[in-house]
């Protein structure tokens, strides 16, 4: 509780039960003050003259604390006051005990108020005061000469009982102290969070409306490719079994076959738009592995297109997340989609490779080839190519192509293995 000489004290903030310690020890001086003139009037005799300077000395301490302390809180955190008043409280006990003994009492409030020093002279003020209330058990100052030895040892235990209280005392008030600090500073760090907490909820909140728009933009990126991979495949397929139907009836050949070939291919795309809409797996992965739903899609591609393509798979087989399976069949699916509408192949091989943490697809043809980088996107209504790497890309794969023109093409889409059981 020390401060520079002039400096001003800002408020001090108590909690209740604070409040009532300060009040008590505020009323402490005045109490001792009031019993020991009590005590010294029924107890000790004294002369008219002693009662009178008794009762007026009493006045000036109990003035002298009200003015310094009582009426001027702030003052004692002002070092140079702080003495000046403990100096002439000092100095009025001192005069008090040497008229009446039974002032030693009174001479209690310098123990108390030894805590407005500054550290380095609060030890000072209680060896003072513990000299003041050894003097006062024996009797007063005059007896200090007749038996010093006497008085000496009620100093030295008056000094180590005040010094050890005093001293718990200081401890208490430095943690109390620390605790307000800490408590500041929680308050603050409190009020920090609390801000931070508002513009958390801001930025969820800006979160939350970016997620829903991009959600709203990849379920648009989803239905178009779902669009594209089952309503345009197979509306393609039905206008090329048509197409073929009409070329057999001009020749005079089974035109039929090819309409039901384009009727049993436009019920499968309405089926498939259908669980495209909800968000189901592929029809061919519900009652079947991926290997038997790639094979099986490469023999109605065969038997649609008079092509041969022969699939074939390695390594062990494995039931793979539902996205994994249906982004490796649907790239499939677009794949001879591609060799159907361009490749002008006599052949096509499909593998399937489960090879440790990946699952790889290869579809390679021997058709007319292209210059993979002159490619731009969107060149085949926006989804071809660009629709195959967007949707590996979705299950953090990678899709590579080669080709050159003449050469064939060599497309493989690389995706990571992750097991069934990884499903939500």
């Amino acid at each position: 509780m020390t401060g520079d000489a002039g400096a001003a004290s800002a408020p001090v903030k108590y909690d209740p039960w604070e409040l009532r310690e300060q009040v008590a020890l505020g009323a402490i001086p005045y109490v001792l003050l009031g019993i020991s003139t009590v005590l010294g009037l029924l107890v000790y005799p004294n002369s008219p003259g002693g009662i009178a300077a008794m009762l007026g000395l009493t006045a000036l301490g109990a003035g002298w604390i009200a003015w310094m302390v009582t009426l001027h809180p702030g003052w004692r955190d002002r070092a140079n006051l702080a003495v000046l008043y403990y100096v002439g409280l000092l100095a009025i006990l001192g005069a008090l005990i040497a008229v009446n003994p039974l002032y030693g009492f009174a001479a209690m409030v310098g123990y108390v108020h030894a805590f407005m020093l500054p550290s380095p002279w609060r030890l000072a003020g209680i060896g003072v005061t513990a000299a003041f209330s050894a003097a006062s058990q024996l009797g007063g100052f005059a007896v200090i000469v007749d038996a010093t030895p006497v008085y000496l040892l009620a100093l030295v235990v008056n000094t180590a009982i005040a010094t050890t209280f005093c001293l718990f005392g200081w401890r208490v008030e430095e943690q109390s102290a620390q605790r307000k600090v800490v408590i500041g500073e929680l308050a603050e760090a409190n009020a920090r969070l609390e801000a931070a907490m508002e513009e958390n909820a801001g930025l969820q909140a800006q979160l939350l409306t970016q997620a829903r728009e991009a959600g709203v933009q990849d379920e648009r990126q989803r239905m178009a490719g779902e669009i594209h991979d089952t309503i345009a495949q197979g509306l393609a397929g039905v206008v090329t079994q048509l197409q073929a139907a009409r070329q057999a009836h001009e020749r005079g050949a089974d035109w039929l076959r090819h309409v039901d070939v384009a009727q049993d291919m436009a019920r499968e795309s309405l089926a498939e738009a259908r669980r495209s809409v909800h968000a189901l797996r592929p029809g061919e992965l519900e009652e079947a592995a991926l290997p038997e739903a790639l094979g099986a899609i490469a023999e109605r591609w065969t038997a649609a297109h008079g092509v041969p393509a022969r699939f074939t798979s390695t390594g062990t087989v494995r039931a793979m997340h539902p996205e994994v399976e249906g982004t490796l069949l649907r790239t499939a699916q677009e794949a001879l989609v591609n060799v159907a509408k361009h490749a002008a192949a006599s052949r096509v091989a499909l593998t399937l490779s489960y090879m440790g943490d990946v699952v790889t697809l290869d579809v390679r043809d021997d058709g007319v080839g292209f210059a993979p980088e002159r490619v731009r996107p969107g060149a085949d209504g926006g989804h071809g190519l660009a629709a195959m790497r967007r949707r590996v890309g979705r299950v953090a794969g990678r899709l590579e192509i080669e080709s050159a023109p003449g050469a064939g093409t060599a497309l493989s889409a690389c995706v990571p293995a992750v097991p069934a059981e990884a499903a939500p």
